[in-house]
């Protein structure tokens, strides 16, 4: 059986650790550090961490051919194939023989051979993770036959057919299948080669192999992009990985799109499970007003007063009760978290979605974050996903801000009276405007009687008010020194009004509108 075909293999290997019991992902990258050409390593994922693995040549007996494994598990073992295309093996069996696809012969010095990992009597249940113990002896010959330059087999030994499969004589193949008590279906090899320990799969030239750590990087507020650092580039197929620890993975490279989206799917899921943890942990010790809505990485842009365009700085993000946290690296602790210097009020505060159209370079994903007496900061984040995540917090915390302040009372002047007053947003009651010379109110609307409102950008607004006993419009001018916030205030009530008419928020919160 001679196979010629040539290419790496590159898909992702979904196995069960056998001793934690988790999913773990494993797959062929290539890794460099920006500057020096890529080297191939395997990427190795657990739920906890990401491990970089190169391989390491261990000695292997040459002098004697192989003779059966040391025990009958399912074994997962990747051949190379020599400069030929061969693989160094024959096989018999198939559907039309009712026996699974055996390996009847190893060519002594040959690439499976010298793996020291496959033996006479071992049945191939699958090529590069395909099931092919369903199919007959030429199908399996085609599979095998297109597999790659790299072949990755699930195995699974039965000592008693070696006998057989030593002989030449096909007639022999009834004799086997009476030998071979279970069957190998589908169903049960889908859950049983999902058992497999991913040490087993090791990748051979000219000796033995396997593979060794040479980065591991911890997930846990694990920093992860596709941009080159500080730039909006983005990097064609390729990712880094910046652990807690300072950690780092290097340029992560893959083969195409789909391996690429593959693995940033899989290790941002990770990352967001390991985030949904911490978020849990840190809730334990705070009450409802006061919880955690988010945590995550996004990128700041700063602008550079000897250029006209900005770069970008990873800042870790937090929405917590009333504030916006904002760090240079993420918090570990309760104190670490309430010792933060970079905090804004959420209900001060506006997140505004930016339209692609206004995106300020290449970046994508962008959204900026004004707040009352500060300057607006200009964020990224890699996924439209983690800014609809961001966006959905934000609503959140905002509800969660206004109800637990519930009331908030700005000093104004109305415009005709020219009279100090007190202008109160109130969660339950509305709008009500208090003459403090008089200590009376002057007029009171609901947040729903609001139809709209204008301002200079400076001091004075006029608000626009459904009367219901009049059915007209009333306008209210006011001045008010510090009209951003006052602004900023009335766009968190009415935006948590709106979001507390939703059944599945009332559920939630308690709250009657």
């Amino acid at each position: 059986m001679k196979i010629t075909n040539r290419k790496m293999i590159s898909t992702i290997e979904e196995n069960l650790d056998f001793d934690s019991n988790k999913k773990v992902r494993c797959g062929l990258v290539k890794v460099s550090d920006g500057k020096s050409k890529p080297v191939v390593m395997r990427l190795y994922l657990t739920l906890e961490q990401m491990r970089l693995q190169e391989e390491i040549i261990s000695p292997v007996n040459n002098n004697s051919p192989n003779t059966y494994p040391k025990d009958a598990s399912i074994r997962l073992v990747v051949v190379n194939r020599d400069t030929r295309g061969n693989l160094g093996i024959s096989i018999k069996g198939g559907a039309e023989h009712k026996l699974p696809i055996l390996i009847s012969k190893i060519i002594k010095g040959q690439s499976a051979h010298l793996t020291g990992l496959l033996f006479v009597g071992d049945a191939i249940i699958k090529v590069n993770g395909e099931l092919i113990n369903h199919c007959t002896h030429e199908e399996a010959i085609n599979i095998i036959h297109n597999a790659g330059d790299m072949v990755m087999l699930t195995v699974k030994h039965y000592a008693s057919a070696t006998p057989f499969l030593s002989k030449t004589v096909d007639n022999n193949l009834s004799n086997i299948e009476e030998t071979i008590q279970e069957p190998l279906d589908n169903e049960k090899m889908m859950r049983t080669t999902n058992n497999i320990r991913p040490s087993t799969l090791d990748i051979n030239y000219t000796a033995m192999k396997k593979w060794s750590d040479v980065i591991t990087v911890p997930l846990l507020m694990a920093y992860i992009t596709r941009y080159m650092y500080g730039t909006d580039k983005l990097r064609p197929n390729a990712f880094e990985i910046r652990g807690l620890n300072g950690s780092k993975t290097g340029i992560i490279h893959c083969e195409d799109s789909a391996i690429l989206s593959q693995w940033l799917k899989y290790i941002n899921d990770n990352i967001m499970a390991l985030s949904s943890l911490q978020i849990k942990l840190f809730n334990r010790n705070y009450q409802g007003g006061d919880r955690i809505e988010y945590m995550g990485w996004v990128n700041e842009g700063i602008l550079n007063r000897n250029t006209s365009w900005q770069n970008y700085r990873p800042r870790f993000l937090v929405l917590k009760g009333t504030e916006v946290y904002i760090f240079e690296t993420p918090p570990l602790t309760m104190d670490e978290l309430n010792k933060c210097k970079g905090k804004l009020k959420v209900y001060q505060s506006m997140l505004r979605i930016i339209k692609d159209s206004e995106n300020v370079d290449e970046r994508q994903h962008c959204f900026l974050l004004q707040t009352c007496g500060e300057n607006s900061k200009y964020f990224s984040v890699e996924t439209r996903h983690e800014l609809l995540r961001i966006e959905s917090a934000w609503h959140t915390s905002i509800c969660t801000s206004v109800i637990k302040i519930g009331t908030i009372t700005f000093n104004v002047v109305c415009s005709d009276t020219r009279r100090n007053a007190g202008l109160t947003l109130n969660w339950n009651h509305g709008f009500s405007l208090y003459d403090t010379t008089t200590r009376e109110y002057v007029w009171r609307y609901k947040f729903s009687n609001l139809r709209g409102s204008s301002d200079d950008g400076k001091s004075k607004l006029k608000l626009h008010f459904y009367d219901p006993d009049s059915k007209a419009i009333e306008t209210k001018a006011l001045e008010c020194i510090v009209l951003q916030g006052l602004l900023f205030c009335m766009h968190a009530f009415l935006t948590a009004k709106v979001a507390s008419v939703d059944p599945s928020f009332l559920s939630v919160f308690n709250l009657t509108c």
